[in-house]
């Protein structure tokens, strides 16, 4: 982030501090304080306001290590560092250092922590979100916002109330909550949706199956009972449309094989990326929303 003007506006940051008082938040994690915000702040630079040591680090080694006689919150009022007000990159960049790896162990609290700070700076239109992996444990960085996964799969929500389906809305569920914290669960839930909405349509049409057909099989008959063959007298751009359907299915399904939960894996396989969750999640509810119009637009035809 190179970000100079102030998007990430005061009243999202006093929010986001307040919440984070509220929890007692240990900001600096398991680093010293001192030693936290010298990942982000030239601490020598900075003046004291204390007589007896020159410098920023020597007053919090003074205030919060010596005497402690500074609140725990004191880094978001101090203005030094000027956290309400500084740009957009300052602050961004000291929310990804408190939950790096280095700084805060648990993967579960610096999770937790993320999808805090989400939830205010979705707003501003920014998220943070993990760049790359380090011992399996993620660094994060801030970006601007992509469509949320609420966006993406609200038409599929339509789905699951089409067919009254507990089950659609369960894996909906999984898919929105799990791109983030746990891509392969959401890319296995994608190929899941679709198996299941396939599996639906085939049953209403009166087809027998066998429980143990390929997503790819399920695909090819769900276009057949739903007259969306392609054959040599559909148009080019027609038929092109219609065959990508295939190898968009077969994209999720080898996705959800490689990286997606639901098999087993080699130690050495890594975790997938929540931009490799999006494309599967974004994919998979493409075509079941499709199909599932065509489901309808079928049925209303036959009444």
């Amino acid at each position: 982030m190179n970000e100079t003007q102030q998007s990430v506006t005061e009243v999202t940051r006093r929010g986001l501090f307040d919440e984070l008082r509220l929890a007692e938040v240990n900001w600096s994690g398991r680093l010293g304080e001192a030693d936290f915000l010298s990942r982000i702040f030239d601490l020598s630079e900075l003046p004291s306001r204390d007589h007896r040591v020159r410098t920023m680090a020597g007053d919090i080694h003074m205030h919060r290590e010596s005497f402690y006689d500074w609140p725990a919150d004191w880094v978001f009022d101090d203005t030094r560092l000027n956290l309400l007000r500084c740009p957009d990159d300052v602050i961004l960049n000291f929310l990804c250092e408190m939950v790096h790896p280095i700084v805060r162990g648990d993967e579960g609290e610096a999770v937790g922590l993320v999808a805090t700070f989400n939830r205010h700076l979705a707003s501003d239109g920014f998220e943070i979100a993990p760049r790359s992996y380090i011992s399996g444990k993620a660094i994060y960085s801030a970006r601007r916002q992509f469509q949320s996964p609420q966006a993406a799969t609200g038409q599929a929500r339509l789905v699951a109330d089409g067919l009254a389906s507990d089950q659609v809305a369960a894996q909906i569920t999984r898919m929105e909550s799990s791109i983030e914290s746990d891509p392969a669960l959401a890319i296995g839930s994608a190929k899941e949706f679709l198996e299941t909405l396939c599996k639906g349509i085939l049953t209403a049409k009166g087809e027998t199956l066998s429980g143990s057909e390929t997503m790819p099989q399920l695909i090819k008959r769900t276009r057949g009972v739903l007259h969306l063959d392609v054959d040599t007298q559909t148009e080019d751009t027609i038929k092109r449309t219609l065959s990508a359907l295939s190898s968009i299915t077969q994209g999720v399904a080898e996705l959800r094989g490689q990286l997606g939960s639901g098999h087993g894996h080699h130690p050495s396989v890594g975790r997938p990326s929540p931009f490799v969750a999006r494309l599967a999640v974004g994919s998979a509810t493409t075509l079941g929303v499709f199909l599932f119009q065509m489901f309808e637009q079928d049925a209303d035809a036959l009444s």
